[in-house]
């Protein structure tokens, strides 16, 4: 049996959607339960796609209950992720993120800023879907990344060096998307989305006590090809985030050789429901389904179908193939 990392990137609502709908057709094709995976590393709105499929609660369920209209599953997403906070920290933003921002130009500019919403909310939510689960952190090696204001550095919780917290906490303080959220505090220091850092951290994978056979990266802010048309920031996105993912990629292949990667990006047509805001409740619904369709072409592939049913196919999904074919 394959030893699997599962690698779950940021991408806002429009991307959590993205990677459930990713995840739930791999296991329609191949029988695979990601939560078999040896480690899970989440970030930002993957790192609440992880814990859910830690919770062993992956299903459609995840996304849209049996009784629900889109409007529902939209309103429902968007009352959950956007609480509403008192404004403050200014103080802490001119300290931590605009006085070194203007010292060195560049995404350090909007560290720790006044947000109107607050991330806690999400985590609230989490332990809506999954209960008592999310309050405490997985037996099997998990790893949710945020960015710690103070210190200015990556935290991944669930490791040994990063504050011992319970998977709604640091799903919270992965998900405080700079603008958006304030920054989560948890005992005096404060938080923000691990995507600042990067959108994937699956360099992270190295720390595992035994090489990996195979690696699933699901990175829905690092597409190969970008949009026409679309607005100006989606190419800044998926080219920083290509960027970052193909160096990290190249680092798991140093580290094991033999160890065979296999990225999921978003297609054109996808991009074209879920770049234009992340951040839309609205987008969730039409982004998981269009993702299921794409992705359809994209694991019947014979390069990609030859690698997953290599390391994720159950021997019975294997045969079917076979005597599809």
């Amino acid at each position: 049996m394959s030893k699997v990392g599962l690698v779950l990137g940021g991408g806002g609502i429009t991307g959590a959607s993205y990677e459930l709908a990713a995840l739930m057709a791999i296991h329609m094709a191949t029988g695979w339960d990601p939560n078999s995976s040896e480690v899970i590393i989440g970030t930002s709105a993957g790192s609440f796609v992880a814990a859910t499929v830690r919770s062993g609660r992956l299903s459609i369920d995840s996304l849209a209950r049996h009784d629900e209209s889109q409007e529902d599953v939209t309103d429902r997403i968007r009352t959950a992720v956007y609480r509403r906070r008192r404004p403050g920290g200014v103080r802490r933003w001119i300290k931590h993120g605009l006085v070194p921002g203007i010292r060195k130009p560049g995404v350090s500019l909007i560290l720790g800023s006044p947000a109107p919403f607050d991330a806690g909310g999400i985590g609230e939510w989490l332990t809506e879907e999954i209960g008592d689960f999310a309050e405490g952190w997985p037996d099997d090696p998990t790893v949710v990344v945020a960015y710690e204001l103070e210190s200015k550095r990556r935290v991944a919780f669930g490791t040994i060096d990063a504050p011992d917290v319970g998977l709604s906490d640091a799903v919270s303080a992965s998900s405080a998307v700079p603008l958006v959220f304030a920054p989560f505090e948890l005992d005096g220091k404060h938080y923000v989305d691990g995507g600042v850092a990067s959108g994937t951290h699956a360099d992270l994978l190295i720390a595992n006590e035994e090489p990996l056979d195979f690696v699933l990266i699901v990175a829905p802010m690092a597409a190969d090809e970008i949009r026409e048309g679309g607005r100006f920031y989606e190419g800044i996105f998926d080219r920083v985030g290509r960027a970052a993912l193909d160096e990290e990629v190249e680092m798991i292949r140093a580290a094991w050789p033999d160890a065979e990667v296999l990225s999921i990006t978003p297609s054109v047509d996808v991009q074209a429901l879920m770049r234009p805001n992340p951040m839309s409740a609205t987008a969730a619904v039409p982004t998981f389904i269009k993702t299921l369709a794409s992705l359809r072409m994209k694991l019947a592939r014979p390069d990609v179908w030859n690698m997953l049913s290599r390391h994720l196919a159950t021997s019975s999904r294997q045969a079917s193939r076979k005597v599809k074919r």
